[in-house]
Protein backbone atom coordinates (compact mmCIF):
# COMPACT_ATOMS: atom_id res chain seq x y z
CA UNK A 1 0.00 0.00 0.00
CA UNK A 2 1.26 3.47 -0.86
CA UNK A 3 1.76 5.87 2.05
CA UNK A 4 0.69 9.52 1.99
CA UNK A 5 3.11 12.45 1.69
CA UNK A 6 2.00 16.02 2.29
CA UNK A 7 2.43 18.28 -0.75
CA UNK A 8 2.42 22.02 -0.20
CA UNK A 9 2.29 24.58 -3.00
CA UNK A 10 3.60 28.13 -2.52
CA UNK A 11 1.98 29.78 -5.50
CA UNK A 12 3.70 33.16 -5.83
CA UNK A 13 5.88 34.69 -3.10
CA UNK A 14 8.10 37.51 -4.32
CA UNK A 15 8.57 36.00 -7.79
CA UNK A 16 7.70 38.67 -10.40
CA UNK A 17 6.13 38.01 -13.77
CA UNK A 18 9.33 39.25 -15.38
CA UNK A 19 10.90 36.05 -14.04
CA UNK A 20 7.93 33.75 -14.65
CA UNK A 21 4.84 34.94 -16.55
CA UNK A 22 2.71 32.25 -14.89
CA UNK A 23 2.88 33.71 -11.36
CA UNK A 24 -0.64 34.35 -9.99
CA UNK A 25 -0.92 37.80 -8.41
CA UNK A 26 -4.56 38.88 -8.10
CA UNK A 27 -6.90 37.17 -5.60
CA UNK A 28 -8.86 35.61 -8.47
CA UNK A 29 -5.68 34.25 -10.05
CA UNK A 30 -4.48 32.89 -6.72
CA UNK A 31 -7.82 31.18 -6.12
CA UNK A 32 -7.79 29.53 -9.55
CA UNK A 33 -4.22 28.38 -9.09
CA UNK A 34 -4.85 26.93 -5.66
CA UNK A 35 -7.92 25.06 -6.84
CA UNK A 36 -6.00 23.56 -9.75
CA UNK A 37 -3.11 22.50 -7.49
CA UNK A 38 -5.37 20.97 -4.84
CA UNK A 39 -7.12 18.97 -7.54
CA UNK A 40 -3.69 17.54 -8.42
CA UNK A 41 -2.70 16.60 -4.87
CA UNK A 42 -1.67 19.67 -2.86
CA UNK A 43 -3.18 19.76 0.64
CA UNK A 44 -1.43 22.89 1.95
CA UNK A 45 -1.30 26.17 0.02
CA UNK A 46 0.57 29.39 0.73
CA UNK A 47 0.50 32.77 -0.97
CA UNK A 48 1.68 36.36 -0.69
CA UNK A 49 -0.44 39.40 -1.41
CA UNK A 50 2.25 41.75 -0.16
CA UNK A 51 6.04 41.66 -0.20
CA UNK A 52 7.93 40.75 2.97
CA UNK A 53 9.69 44.11 3.03
CA UNK A 54 6.95 46.76 3.25
CA UNK A 55 7.28 50.14 4.92
CA UNK A 56 4.69 49.86 7.68
CA UNK A 57 4.61 46.09 8.20
CA UNK A 58 0.88 45.85 7.56
CA UNK A 59 -0.50 43.13 5.30
CA UNK A 60 -4.18 43.79 4.59
CA UNK A 61 -6.36 40.80 5.28
CA UNK A 62 -8.86 41.50 2.48
CA UNK A 63 -6.86 40.05 -0.46
CA UNK A 64 -6.38 36.80 1.46
CA UNK A 65 -10.07 36.60 2.28
CA UNK A 66 -10.97 37.30 -1.35
CA UNK A 67 -8.57 34.65 -2.66
CA UNK A 68 -9.30 31.98 -0.07
CA UNK A 69 -13.10 32.22 0.10
CA UNK A 70 -13.79 30.41 -3.20
CA UNK A 71 -11.08 27.86 -2.44
CA UNK A 72 -12.50 27.04 0.99
CA UNK A 73 -16.00 26.91 -0.49
CA UNK A 74 -14.83 23.92 -2.53
CA UNK A 75 -12.33 22.48 -0.03
CA UNK A 76 -13.49 23.60 3.46
CA UNK A 77 -10.73 21.74 5.32
CA UNK A 78 -7.82 22.78 3.10
CA UNK A 79 -4.86 24.17 5.04
CA UNK A 80 -3.87 27.69 3.99
CA UNK A 81 -1.52 30.25 5.48
CA UNK A 82 -0.25 33.74 4.67
CA UNK A 83 3.13 35.47 4.83
CA UNK A 84 4.10 38.42 7.01
CA UNK A 85 6.33 41.48 6.84
CA UNK A 86 9.96 41.71 7.88
CA UNK A 87 10.59 43.23 11.30
CA UNK A 88 13.93 44.88 10.68
CA UNK A 89 12.35 48.33 10.66
CA UNK A 90 11.18 48.22 14.27
CA UNK A 91 7.73 46.96 13.33
CA UNK A 92 5.97 45.28 16.26
CA UNK A 93 4.93 41.66 15.85
CA UNK A 94 1.33 42.55 16.74
CA UNK A 95 1.14 44.67 13.59
CA UNK A 96 3.04 42.27 11.34
CA UNK A 97 0.93 39.29 12.48
CA UNK A 98 -2.46 41.07 12.61
CA UNK A 99 -3.77 39.54 9.37
CA UNK A 100 -3.06 36.05 10.76
CA UNK A 101 -5.14 36.99 13.81
CA UNK A 102 -8.04 38.07 11.63
CA UNK A 103 -7.86 35.05 9.32
CA UNK A 104 -7.84 32.76 12.35
CA UNK A 105 -10.73 34.68 13.92
CA UNK A 106 -12.72 34.06 10.73
CA UNK A 107 -11.84 30.37 10.82
CA UNK A 108 -9.88 30.60 7.56
CA UNK A 109 -6.74 28.65 6.79
CA UNK A 110 -6.06 26.32 9.69
CA UNK A 111 -2.34 27.21 9.80
CA UNK A 112 -0.50 30.35 10.91
CA UNK A 113 3.06 31.42 10.18
CA UNK A 114 5.73 31.18 12.89
CA UNK A 115 9.25 32.28 11.96
CA UNK A 116 11.43 31.63 15.04
CA UNK A 117 14.52 33.66 14.17
CA UNK A 118 16.24 36.32 12.10
CA UNK A 119 18.11 35.98 8.82
CA UNK A 120 19.58 38.04 6.01
CA UNK A 121 17.57 37.37 2.85
CA UNK A 122 18.00 38.81 -0.62
CA UNK A 123 21.57 37.95 -1.61
CA UNK A 124 21.59 35.78 -4.72
CA UNK A 125 24.30 33.53 -6.10
CA UNK A 126 25.25 36.12 -8.72
CA UNK A 127 26.21 38.54 -5.95
CA UNK A 128 23.19 40.82 -6.34
CA UNK A 129 21.20 41.97 -3.31
CA UNK A 130 17.50 42.76 -3.67
CA UNK A 131 17.05 46.48 -3.00
CA UNK A 132 14.16 46.09 -0.55
CA UNK A 133 16.05 43.50 1.49
CA UNK A 134 19.41 45.29 1.66
CA UNK A 135 18.83 47.63 4.66
CA UNK A 136 18.32 44.90 7.24
CA UNK A 137 17.45 41.30 8.06
CA UNK A 138 14.16 39.51 8.25
CA UNK A 139 13.94 39.90 11.99
CA UNK A 140 11.96 37.97 14.59
CA UNK A 141 12.98 38.25 18.23
CA UNK A 142 12.45 35.55 20.82
CA UNK A 143 9.56 37.63 22.18
CA UNK A 144 8.08 37.72 18.67
CA UNK A 145 8.41 33.95 18.39
CA UNK A 146 6.74 33.40 21.74
CA UNK A 147 3.90 35.71 20.67
CA UNK A 148 3.31 33.79 17.42
CA UNK A 149 3.23 30.40 19.13
CA UNK A 150 0.94 31.71 21.87
CA UNK A 151 -1.50 33.22 19.37
CA UNK A 152 -1.57 29.95 17.39
CA UNK A 153 -2.50 28.18 20.62
CA UNK A 154 -5.19 30.76 21.38
CA UNK A 155 -6.78 30.41 17.94
CA UNK A 156 -6.26 26.66 17.50
CA UNK A 157 -4.25 27.11 14.31
CA UNK A 158 -1.30 24.86 13.50
CA UNK A 159 2.08 26.61 13.43
CA UNK A 160 3.80 26.52 10.05
CA UNK A 161 7.34 26.84 11.41
CA UNK A 162 9.84 28.31 8.93
CA UNK A 163 13.43 27.11 9.36
CA UNK A 164 15.90 29.28 7.48
CA UNK A 165 18.96 28.10 9.37
CA UNK A 166 19.78 25.73 12.23
CA UNK A 167 19.34 28.36 14.95
CA UNK A 168 15.65 28.68 13.98
CA UNK A 169 15.19 24.96 14.54
CA UNK A 170 16.97 24.99 17.90
CA UNK A 171 14.62 27.71 19.13
CA UNK A 172 11.52 25.87 17.91
CA UNK A 173 12.64 22.58 19.42
CA UNK A 174 13.40 24.18 22.76
CA UNK A 175 9.92 25.69 22.85
CA UNK A 176 8.52 22.29 21.86
CA UNK A 177 10.35 20.46 24.65
CA UNK A 178 8.79 22.87 27.12
CA UNK A 179 5.27 22.35 25.79
CA UNK A 180 4.95 25.77 24.17
CA UNK A 181 4.44 24.63 20.57
CA UNK A 182 0.71 24.00 20.07
CA UNK A 183 -0.75 21.05 18.21
CA UNK A 184 -0.84 21.04 14.43
CA UNK A 185 2.77 22.14 13.94
CA UNK A 186 4.79 21.33 10.83
CA UNK A 187 8.47 22.21 10.51
CA UNK A 188 9.40 23.67 7.10
CA UNK A 189 13.10 23.09 6.33
CA UNK A 190 14.05 25.82 3.85
CA UNK A 191 17.31 25.29 1.97
CA UNK A 192 19.08 28.05 0.03
CA UNK A 193 19.48 27.54 -3.69
CA UNK A 194 20.14 30.71 -5.68
CA UNK A 195 19.19 32.56 -2.49
CA UNK A 196 22.29 32.51 -0.31
CA UNK A 197 21.11 31.77 3.22
CA UNK A 198 21.18 28.86 5.64
CA UNK A 199 22.17 25.40 4.46
CA UNK A 200 22.45 24.20 0.85
CA UNK A 201 20.11 21.49 -0.46
CA UNK A 202 22.35 18.50 0.18
CA UNK A 203 21.85 15.18 1.89
CA UNK A 204 24.43 16.11 4.52
CA UNK A 205 22.56 19.32 5.35
CA UNK A 206 19.24 17.48 5.59
CA UNK A 207 20.74 14.86 7.87
CA UNK A 208 22.04 17.58 10.19
CA UNK A 209 18.51 18.93 10.53
CA UNK A 210 17.06 15.47 11.04
CA UNK A 211 19.54 14.65 13.80
CA UNK A 212 18.10 17.65 15.64
CA UNK A 213 14.49 16.95 14.72
CA UNK A 214 14.05 13.24 15.28
CA UNK A 215 13.59 13.23 19.08
CA UNK A 216 10.68 15.67 18.70
CA UNK A 217 8.52 13.56 16.40
CA UNK A 218 7.35 16.72 14.63
CA UNK A 219 6.33 16.35 10.97
CA UNK A 220 8.63 18.16 8.56
CA UNK A 221 8.94 19.13 4.92
CA UNK A 222 11.62 20.44 2.58
CA UNK A 223 11.78 23.29 0.09
CA UNK A 224 14.55 24.91 -1.93
CA UNK A 225 14.23 28.68 -2.16
CA UNK A 226 15.77 29.69 -5.45
CA UNK A 227 16.00 26.21 -6.93
CA UNK A 228 14.11 23.05 -7.81
CA UNK A 229 13.46 20.73 -4.88
CA UNK A 230 12.56 17.82 -7.16
CA UNK A 231 15.27 18.17 -9.80
CA UNK A 232 18.08 18.59 -7.26
CA UNK A 233 17.14 15.32 -5.57
CA UNK A 234 16.28 16.76 -2.16
CA UNK A 235 12.60 15.88 -2.43
CA UNK A 236 13.43 12.23 -3.09
CA UNK A 237 15.85 12.10 -0.17
CA UNK A 238 13.29 13.72 2.12
CA UNK A 239 10.49 11.34 1.15
CA UNK A 240 12.76 8.35 1.69
CA UNK A 241 13.51 9.73 5.16
CA UNK A 242 9.84 10.17 6.04
CA UNK A 243 9.40 13.83 5.18
CA UNK A 244 7.05 15.93 3.09
CA UNK A 245 7.59 18.34 0.17
CA UNK A 246 6.84 21.93 -0.81
CA UNK A 247 6.91 23.14 -4.42
CA UNK A 248 5.69 26.26 -6.19
CA UNK A 249 6.64 29.42 -8.02
CA UNK A 250 7.61 31.21 -4.82
CA UNK A 251 10.54 28.82 -4.54
CA UNK A 252 11.37 27.70 -8.07
CA UNK A 253 14.37 29.00 -9.98
CA UNK A 254 15.78 27.51 -13.14
CA UNK A 255 16.12 27.88 -16.89
CA UNK A 256 12.42 27.16 -17.57
CA UNK A 257 9.17 28.89 -16.60
CA UNK A 258 6.87 26.14 -15.32
CA UNK A 259 3.40 26.63 -13.88
CA UNK A 260 2.48 25.74 -10.33
CA UNK A 261 0.42 22.84 -11.61
CA UNK A 262 3.39 21.49 -13.54
CA UNK A 263 5.51 21.62 -10.39
CA UNK A 264 2.81 19.81 -8.39
CA UNK A 265 2.49 17.22 -11.17
CA UNK A 266 6.26 16.67 -11.06
CA UNK A 267 6.16 16.09 -7.32
CA UNK A 268 3.21 13.70 -7.66
CA UNK A 269 5.11 11.74 -10.33
CA UNK A 270 8.14 11.50 -8.03
CA UNK A 271 5.96 10.19 -5.21
CA UNK A 272 4.50 7.55 -7.51
CA UNK A 273 8.00 6.44 -8.54
CA UNK A 274 8.87 6.07 -4.84
CA UNK A 275 5.73 4.11 -4.01
CA UNK A 276 3.92 7.00 -2.32
CA UNK A 277 1.00 9.28 -3.08
CA UNK A 278 -0.10 12.78 -2.09
CA UNK A 279 -1.85 12.96 1.26
CA UNK A 280 -5.49 13.94 1.08
CA UNK A 281 -6.60 17.02 2.99
CA UNK A 282 -8.06 14.80 5.73
CA UNK A 283 -4.85 12.76 5.93
CA UNK A 284 -2.75 15.92 6.14
CA UNK A 285 -4.85 17.17 9.04
CA UNK A 286 -4.41 13.78 10.67
CA UNK A 287 -0.63 13.78 10.20
CA UNK A 288 -0.44 17.25 11.79
CA UNK A 289 -2.87 16.39 14.56
CA UNK A 290 -5.40 19.04 13.60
Amino acid sequence: MTSPVILEVAVNGATPRSVNPHVPLTPAEVADEMLACVARGASIAHDHHEAMFVADGVHPVEPYVEAWTPVLAQYPDLLLYATMAAGARGIPIERRWAHHEELARRGMGGLSLVDPGSVNLGLTSDGVVAEAAAPGPYQNSLADTEHMFARCAAHGTGPSISIFDPSFLRVALTWHRHGRVPRGAIVKLYFGGALEFGLPPTTTALEAYLEMLEPSGLPWSVAVLGGDVVACGLAETAVRRGGHVRVGLEDFAGTTTPTNTELVDGAVALLADLGHRPATIAETRGILGL
